[in-house]
C-alpha cells in the first residue's frame, strides 16, 4: 500500500517533470537553428554577406505583397487587420525596440518609461503641424521632423541629467515616473495638449503617385510600412556604427561594471547621456511616424502597456543584439495582429486580449530556458554560460 501511495504521489511530479522537458527541448530546438543561421551567416566572405542583406532587405520591401503566395501567404497575414497597417505598425515597433536596445542591451539602464519619448516626438509633430494646436503654426509633416527629434533628444538628456547616480530599480521607477508625467500632463492641459479631445488634421507625410494622387493616403499603408522600413535599416546602420566604435565599447563597459570602467578612465557620464539622447532620438522618431500616419493623435495612445511591450520584445528577442531587438520587436507587434478575430474556444473571447498574458508566459520561458533570448549578443551568450559553470555542482 505504502508503494502504490508513494508511486501516486510522485505521478503528478514526473509529469511536471515531463512537460518541462518538453519546453526546455522546443526551447532548446528553435534557439540551436538560430544559432546555427547566425554561424552560417558569419562564416560567409563578406560580399556574399553583403548580399544576402541585400536579399533580405528587398524581401523586406516586398512583404505587402506576401499574401498572394499560395498557401504560404494567407497563413501569415493578419486575416481582421489591414496587412499594410499591420507591417506599418511593425516598422515602428521595431524602430522603438531598437532604441530601447541602446538604453537597455548596450548600455544596461533599465528604462521602463520609454513611451514618453514615443509621446514628445508624436506631440512636438501634433503642435507645429495640426489646426488644433495653440500655436497655429500649420506645419507641413517634414518640416516638423527634425524640430521633433530634436526635442524628444533633449527630453532624454533631461531624463538622464538627474538620474545618472541612479541604478538597477530606482532608475527604472524614475523613467516609469517620465512616461506618466507625461501622459499626466497631457490629460490635465485640454487647451495646450488637448488630452482625449486630441489633435486632428496632422498632415500626412509629402509625395506625389504619376497619376498626381497623394501618395500617403489613407487607403493603402503600404508607402507608409516603406518609409518606416527605410528609417529602420538607416537607424540599424547608424547604431552598428556606433556599436563598433569608441562608444559601443564604452557602453559596454558601462554595462558591465560602472565603477570599474571610471577607473579605466571612461567617462561614464558622458556615454550614460549618449545612451540616453540616442534612445529617446530613435524614439521621438517612431513618434514622428505614428503621428504622420494616424493624422490625429491623443493621450490614450502613450500608456505605460506599451513600454512594457517594446521592453518585452527587447528582451524575448534579445538585449545587446540588433537581431534580436528587431525579432522581438516585430513579434509584439504582429502576434496580437495576427490573433486579432480568432475566438478562443474556452472564453469565446478575442485572442488578442490575452496579448499580456501570452507575452507574460513566453518572457517566463524564455527566461528559464533561454535567458540570453532568441537572438542573443555573443559576449552575453558566453557570460551566462560561465556563470552556469559556476553554480553547476
Amino acid at each position: 500500500m505504502t508503494t502504490t501511495g508513494t508511486e501516486h504521489a510522485s505521478a503528478p511530479g514526473r509529469e511536471d517533470a515531463y512537460q518541462h522537458r518538453g519546453l526546455k527541448r522546443l526551447t532548446g530546438r528553435i534557439a540551436a537553428r538560430m544559432d546555427r543561421l547566425r554561424r552560417w551567416y558569419r562564416g560567409l566572405p563578406w560580399p556574399q554577406r553583403a548580399l544576402v542583406l541585400l536579399l533580405v532587405a528587398v524581401a523586406a520591401y516586398l512583404l505587402p505583397y506576401v499574401g498572394d503566395i499560395p498557401l504560404i501567404g494567407p497563413q501569415i497575414v493578419t486575416v481582421h487587420t489591414d496587412w499594410p497597417s499591420a507591417l506599418f505598425r511593425m516598422s515602428y515597433f521595431v524602430l522603438l525596440a531598437l532604441g530601447l536596445n541602446v538604453v537597455v542591451g548596450y548600455a544596461g539602464l533599465l528604462d521602463l518609461g520609454y513611451v514618453g519619448f514615443f509621446a514628445v516626438g508624436a506631440y512636438t509633430v501634433a503642435l507645429l503641424t495640426s489646426p488644433d494646436s495653440v500655436f497655429g503654426t500649420k506645419w507641413v509633416w517634414l518640416a516638423a521632423v527634425p524640430v521633433a527629434v530634436a526635442v524628444a533628444m533633449v527630453s532624454g538628456l533631461i531624463l538622464g541629467w538627474p538620474t545618472l547616480r541612479l541604478r538597477g530599480d530606482y532608475l527604472a521607477i524614475v523613467t516609469l515616473g517620465f512616461a506618466e508625467i507625461i501622459r499626466i500632463t497631457a490629460d490635465s492641459t485640454p487647451g495646450f495638449l488637448r488630452g482625449d479631445r486630441g489633435f486632428g488634421g496632422i498632415p500626412h507625410p509629402p509625395g506625389r503617385n504619376s497619376d498626381g494622387t497623394a501618395l500617403f493616403g489613407v487607403r493603402d499603408a503600404t508607402p507608409y510600412f516603406w518609409l518606416g522600413l527605410s528609417v529602420v535599416i538607416l537607424v540599424i546602420l547608424a547604431v552598428r556604427n556606433l556599436d563598433h566604435s569608441r562608444v559601443g565599447r564604452s557602453w559596454l563597459a558601462v554595462r558591465e561594471d560602472e565603477e570599474a570602467a571610471e577607473i579605466m578612465g571612461v567617462r561614464t557620464v558622458k556615454f550614460k547621456l549618449w545612451a540616453f539622447a540616442i534612445g529617446a532620438f530613435v524614439g521621438g522618431l517612431g513618434g514622428v511616424m505614428f503621428a504622420g500616419y494616424q493624422g490625429f493623435m491623443n493621450s490614450s495612445a502613450f500608456v505605460l502597456q506599451f513600454s512594457i511591450l517594446i521592453l518585452a520584445g527587447v528582451v524575448m528577442g534579445g538585449a545587446g543584439n540588433m537581431p534580436g531587438a528587431i525579432l522581438g520587436g516585430a513579434l509584439v507587434s504582429y502576434i496580437p495582429d495576427r490573433l486579432t478575430g480568432i475566438n478562443d474556444p474556452l472564453f469565446h473571447n478575442d485572442l488578442a486580449q490575452w496579448r499580456f498574458l501570452i507575452f507574460g508566459v513566453a518572457i517566463i520561458v524564455i527566461m528559464v530556458f533561454r535567458p540570453q533570448g532568441l537572438i542573443p549578443s555573443r559576449r552575453r551568450a558566453m557570460e551566462l554560460k560561465d556563470r552556469a559553470k559556476e553554480v553547476a555542482p
